[in-house]
């Protein structure tokens, strides 16, 4: 099966009131657990790598990681996706190197740190629509600034992230200017800022509306029905994970992330994308762990990697369940990016 541009995932998902688990990947072995998990559940996925995960993997082995994927799991649907580009010019590098989706986070300069203007974000993310629709390929844009509503500051993560305190405006998604958005850039996904951030260390507390605010989420879905909806820095930093780690030698501080039910509230609203990394790393670092705590005279690392792989693919399982997307992988016919120009013409 070729890999597929996201808009065809996100229409089925729409179309079948469901959510797709978006997983960030680094090596091989992540690859390999969203695969398998993907399998189990007949799951289409999305499979996305940030410019940090690039420059780690290197854009070679990333791209023939994603093409054997595709040849050993010929019934699954993958979207390869680049997650928080910083400028046209990486968008259009990720297109060269076989990604069908790029994201265009215009919320901040290409410095990827400084907050930018709304012209600003509405001119980069459109240049990028211009680029990438005549080759059929998807688009993702970010409106407002992921950051916490409790301190008031951006955050970052691989090197990219506001710095510095920001305030409401720029911390949550204006629903009145998220409509103007969409009709100037014409994105494929919108993703929005409502508190949520990057990393284990989004809440101080189990969050309520006044740290997560859901109802900007409704409010722009009432707004923009037909919206493909993204919500970013979305793990769910589980309390057995934080456990476990805390139990084999980790320092993890107490905290808390965004809630599988304030998502499935959100996919009743037109969320469609649910980015998802800290938790498979949370997975991965605890089985690792415990591998190094109770057989120290272990040193193949096929010993560690191996249960480390399972204890993600157990979480990715676990997310595909509860957003929906189980099920959907046979019920969806592969459209290359070619074929899917057509649509935008």
């Amino acid at each position: 099966m070729p890999l597929v541009p996201m808009r065809q995932l996100l229409d089925h998902a729409a179309a079948n009131n469901y959510g797709l688990a978006a997983f960030n990947v680094n090596n091989m072995e992540q690859i390999q657990a969203i695969m398998e998990a993907a399998k189990e559940t007949d799951s289409p996925v999305i499979i996305q790598a940030s410019r940090g995960a690039r420059s780690y993997s290197q854009d070679a082995y990333l791209r023939h990681l994603m093409l054997a994927a595709a040849e050993l799991y010929p019934t699954i649907p993958i979207v390869m996706h680049q997650d928080h580009g910083n400028s046209p010019k990486t968008c259009k590098s990720a297109i060269e190197q076989n990604f069908t989706s790029v994201m265009m986070d215009g919320s901040l300069q290409d410095d990827g740190k400084t907050p930018a203007t709304y012209d600003y974000n509405v001119q980069v993310t459109a240049d990028v629509v211009k680029l990438a629709h005549p080759l059929g390929i998807s688009v993702e844009g970010e409106l407002g600034c992921l950051g916490s509503l409790e301190t008031g500051e951006g955050e970052k993560e691989d090197g990219h992230g506001a710095e510095g305190k920001l305030d409401h405006s720029q911390l949550l998604t204006d629903p009145a200017q998220a409509e103007d958005f969409v009709r100037k850039t014409k994105v494929d996904a919108l993703a929005v800022a409502i508190g949520t951030s990057h990393g284990a260390y989004k809440f101080t507390r189990k969050p309520t509306g006044e740290v997560l605010a859901m109802d900007r989420i409704i409010e722009i879905h009432r707004r923009l029905p037909n919206c493909h909806m993204v919500m970013h820095g979305s793990s769910s930093v589980p309390q057995d994970l934080q456990d476990l780690i805390n139990r084999y030698g980790g320092k993890m501080k107490q905290t808390w992330g965004v809630p599988v039910e304030e998502i499935q509230l959100g996919i009743k609203h037109g969320v469609r994308k649910i980015n998802v990394d800290t938790d498979n790393r949370m997975a991965i670092t605890a089985a690792i762990r415990k591998v190094f705590a109770e057989t120290p005279d272990k040193f193949d690392p096929r010993d560690y990697l191996k249960p480390a792989r399972e204890a993600m693919k157990e979480v990715c399982v676990a997310r595909m369940k509860a957003f929906g997307q189980a099920g959907n992988a046979g019920k969806i016919k592969p459209t290359t990016c070619a074929e899917f120009a057509k649509v935008y013409s």
